[in-house]
């Protein structure tokens, strides 16, 4: 994956996570779809250190 690219997926992840809200089931496919290995890794890296930092700050 390309890095000048990176936004671009990160926002079509984000809005497939967003449809999955409205439609569980074509949601959940669209992102399975959508993301990469190294997305998914990223978007986990992303989350577990948003959660170090935010139980920090508390």
């Amino acid at each position: 994956m390309k890095l000048d690219r990176f936004g671009d997926v990160m926002v079509g992840a984000v809005g497939n996570a967003a449809g999955t809200v409205v439609d569980p089931g074509t949601g959940l496919g669209r992102l399975r779809a959508a993301l990469s290995g190294r997305a998914v890794v990223s978007l986990a890296a992303g989350m577990l250190l948003g959660y170090l930092v935010a139980r920090y700050w508390r």
